[in-house]
């Protein structure tokens, strides 16, 4: 067979199987512009742990600078698919509270981690740590309804950590994730403060049989203040709470509400 024939045979039948009806003029958010954005927001909320030269330039112009260039690319990606959000200058504004939230979460991996040497090593080496970083920017942008520069943010984060966290997913403060391979934490969920939760735990859904009708529904559950959940959980259901300062142990399967101060365990 002719490979020019093949070709055009192929091209005609992917063409006329795209989702858009054959147009392929659509476009979308570049995934690889929005990694890149993640990088330099990472620099600039660290600039001491990230920054990589070392120039006489003050860190103050080179944050300016860094600043400017996570906004017009942010901005721009956002734009193609938002064109009247001002997302991009807004999360510009609120990087400092993240921060501020974000040194928190380096503080509990360090404080719930004998292992670890120094807070200065969540930050530049722990993958939950990084995980909830991603989380807390995609969050914002979930929240000023840029979905998808959002999931895919998340999505990249779940892609290097195996921590699969949702955008919409609401976290309280002080929150460690330790080791983290395998944690799943669902769109509604919502996460108190001084929580703190091991590899392969799932805050989920019952069943998404129902698919889009079950969209803008509780379907996750609810984790109080003081919570520490071991390895393996699964915590199922919109209306299920663990009440503050629980303890849930490894492997156990719940779907209905545990009171303040309990210990679950197989």
């Amino acid at each position: 067979m002719e490979i020019e024939k093949i070709i055009s045979t192929t091209s005609s039948k992917l063409i006329g199987g795209c989702a858009s009806g054959g147009d392929c003029s659509t476009v979308f958010p570049s995934i690889k512009t929005i990694i890149n954005v993640l990088d330099n927001i990472k620099m600039a909320l660290f600039p001491r742990h990230f920054f990589v030269e070392r120039e006489s330039v003050s860190c103050d112009i080179r944050l300016k600078a860094l600043l400017l260039n996570i906004y017009q690319e942010l901005s721009r990606e956002i734009k193609i698919i938002k064109p009247e959000s001002e997302a991009a200058a807004e999360l510009i504004e609120a990087l400092g509270e993240i921060q501020s939230l974000l040194l928190k979460d380096a503080r509990a991996g360090y404080d719930g981690d004998p292992a670890a040497q120094s807070v200065d090593e969540v930050i530049l080496s722990y993958p939950g740590f990084y995980a909830v970083f991603v989380q807390r920017i995609a969050h914002f942008l979930w929240c000023k309804d840029v979905p998808m520069v959002a999931r895919i943010m998340s999505e990249h984060a779940h892609n290097v950590t195996g921590i699969d966290i949702h955008p919409g997913a609401k976290i309280g403060e002080y929150f460690f994730i330790d080791h983290g391979t395998g944690v799943v934490i669902g769109e509604t969920t919502i996460i108190g403060n001084n929580v703190k939760i091991y590899q392969g735990v799932t805050l989920g859904a019952l069943s998404t049989r129902s698919g889009q009708k079950l969209k803008g529904t509780k379907r996750h559950p609810t984790i109080e203040d003081n919570v520490t959940i071991y390895a393996g959980a699964t915590i199922l259901g919109g209306d299920t709470v663990v009440g503050k300062n629980s303890t849930i142990g490894g492997n156990v399967f719940i779907v209905e509400s545990v009171s303040e101060d309990s210990k679950v365990k197989q």
